[in-house]
């Protein structure tokens, strides 16, 4: 068991996760602040970014670049620096680092090499746009960004489709409309919020069914990273099962269905096996019976 204390020792390398405002500037925390000034290093997604935010507070600090196309070297020499004894701070572009980000890696690495990793938190996209968006708050699931394949998107949705949660995903602008378009052929005419330009000038909300928020993406032009927070599953889970596509399939035709798609057989056999809430030991064996 790695256990970490919550304090650092003066000789110890610490990993800081800094979180970055997401528009506002005054978002960001007097604790953010202090720890930018006191690290050795800043570990950012984009170093011109990041020295926008240090000019604007005055921070004169050492910056090196860490993102998804350099992670596995840069990620090894920070580990490097941590071993000597330095204190770095992760930052994001804007939010929290290590989530949809590959400062997740660093963290992991971070913490089996058992260096302190000490979360200074601060503003989020996903949970400030979800506070705003009217949809149940008690219960979400945080999706990220969808895939970029109708394939592995299809079956994310498809997984995705029972689920009683709110659900949130990030989404690109010139992606959005497919993806929303891809939620309503999965789940229906579901309640749905978009949430653009969050704590900036021009923030804007739009909330209604996937069908009215579609029209009024084709209605503008269509600008700035969305969050896209959507109801979830609020229909009788047994309903639906006894009024599902399949019922009248045998399994092996339910998995040939699939196989048909594009799926392997063994994907093909664990999908047949959600739809029918079966295992996937009685699918396979139903399916290889001689």
């Amino acid at each position: 068991m790695n256990m970490q204390r919550s304090f650092a020792s003066e000789e110890a390398g610490v990993l800081y996760l800094v979180a970055t405002p997401i528009g506002n500037l005054d978002d960001i925390t007097v604790r953010c602040l202090n720890t930018l000034r006191e690290v050795d290093v800043i570990a950012c997604e984009d170093t011109r970014q990041t020295r926008k935010l240090l000019n604007h507070f005055q921070i004169e600090k050492r910056t090196v670049s860490y993102h998804e196309h350099n992670k596995e070297a840069s990620g090894n020499g920070l580990l490097q620096w941590l071993a000597e004894g330095k204190k770095i701070a992760l930052v994001s572009d804007a939010g929290l680092p290590a989530i949809s980000d590959p400062g997740a890696e660093l963290v992991r690495d971070a913490t089996a090499a058992g260096f302190s990793v000490i979360p200074v938190p601060g503003a989020n996209a996903a949970l400030t746009a979800l506070i705003a968006s009217g949809l149940p708050t008690d219960r979400f699931v945080f999706c990220g960004f969808m895939g970029r394949e109708n394939k592995e998107r299809r079956e994310e949705l498809e997984r995705l489709k029972r689920y009683p949660e709110t659900l949130i995903f990030y989404e690109a602008p010139h992606r959005v409309e497919k993806t929303l378009a891809a939620m309503r052929e999965a789940w229906g005419n579901r309640r749905a919020v978009l949430a653009r330009e969050l704590t900036k000038r021009y923030e804007e909300f739009a909330r209604g069914t996937l069908d009215e928020l579609l029209e009024w993406l084709r209605s503008g032009e269509v600008r700035g990273e969305f969050c896209v927070i959507v109801e979830g599953n609020t229909g009788p889970l047994e309903a639906e099962v006894d009024d599902a596509w399949w019922q009248s399939l045998s399994i092996v035709e339910h998995v040939d269905h699939y196989c048909a798609q594009g799926m392997g057989k063994k994907e093909a056999i664990k999908q047949a096996a959600d739809d029918r809430k079966v295992s996937k030991r009685d699918v396979y064996n139903e399916y290889h019976r001689e």
